[in-house]
């Protein structure tokens, strides 16, 4: 299975998010292989607080995230590949000395910026960014996982729109965050999020691989209710 995709970090991450989404199996070799393409763009110019730098393809082109969601801006491209980048290292198990010193200097990079996050009750910059830094943190990356994503879970609460979504969060991307979340509070948001995942069965009827996506995470989580 060829996961890397030399012009684009973007499509790189996404082929790694497909293989642990279908549960795909993947050589030791082919893990090896791509941690190690990933990890040599960390810290490079385009690089988001040390983390892993996107390609020239990737700004010029915007990021669509696994979901489908779309990111324009710049630092907003930067920043959620570079946590996606950390998560897909730390999934990927590799264990050489290069892969994990990157990965190390990339938490360190980003974990200097987390200071106001008590302040910022669990969240990151913007929505979509929080939605990337939490699936990060689910992975256990980065430092206190469980308080900041307890604290993140509580934020998401006060945004419920009162129709199975959230204001200003993603809609799809936060399902992906929480079915992969092994928080009662992420639980309890999957509870509320049903009745929109029903909704979601009914709409998303195209045969695109956004739309299986879709379709397939709301059927899981309809499946953890």
């Amino acid at each position: 299975m060829r996961l890397i995709n030399q012009t684009s970090l973007a499509s790189t991450i996404d082929s790694i998010n497909e293989v642990f989404f279908y549960k795909k199996s993947i050589s030791k070799s082919s893990a090896v292989e791509v941690a190690k393409w990933i990890a040599s763009r960390q810290g490079i110019p385009g690089s988001y607080a040390n983390m892993f730098a996107p390609t020239k393809k990737d700004f010029q082109n915007g990021l669509v995230l696994f979901t489908g969601e779309k990111v324009s801006t710049r630092a907003g491209i930067s920043h959620v590949l570079g946590q996606e980048s950390c998560r897909a290292l730390i999934l990927l198990g590799a264990e050489s000395t290069d892969v994990k010193l990157a990965l190390e200097r990339a938490s360190a990079g980003f974990i200097e910026r987390m200071k106001n996050i008590e302040q910022n009750k669990g969240t990151y910059c913007c929505a979509t960014c929080s939605c990337a830094f939490w699936r990060h943190l689910s992975v256990g990356g980065l430092i206190n996982s469980r308080r900041i994503l307890t604290m993140g879970m509580k934020t998401l609460e006060s945004l419920r729109d009162g129709k199975g979504r959230w204001k200003k969060f993603p809609f799809y991307y936060m399902l992906l965050v929480m079915s992969e979340m092994a928080l009662p509070a992420a639980r309890k948001e999957l509870q509320y999020a049903a009745q929109a995942c029903k909704r979601v069965l009914k709409r998303e009827t195209k045969n695109t691989k956004i739309s299986q996506r879709r379709r397939i995470l709301a059927e899981r989580i309809l499946e953890m209710c």
